[in-house]
């Protein structure tokens, strides 16, 4: 009665973490970049969490930990882009 439906095609991934990246869509490269803006991101949060009570203070520390933030997330979706522009050897 019920029919299999197949959700995925089966992928060979006997090359070990070069299959697993690339079906993931992840390069090494991408892969840096997205742990870099992770890092980034994580230290934007932890600035954002740790303002003083100083209003002044506050509002210098608070737009730089959103400007971090915002450095973090531009380079988490174009990193991979930026970076190989640069990296390429063009030979």
């Amino acid at each position: 009665m019920s029919k299999s439906i197949i959700l995925a095609k089966p992928i060979d991934l006997s090359k070990g973490f070069t299959d697993f990246f690339d079906s993931i869509g992840l390069t090494g490269s991408g892969l840096v970049t997205k742990g870099i803006a992770a890092v980034i991101g994580v230290i934007a949060i932890r600035m954002l969490l740790q303002i003083p009570n100083n209003p002044k203070q506050a509002l210098r520390n608070g737009s730089m930990g959103i400007g971090v933030l915002f450095v973090a997330v531009i380079l988490a979706m174009y990193g991979a882009d930026l970076f190989s522009t640069v990296t390429d050897s063009g030979a």
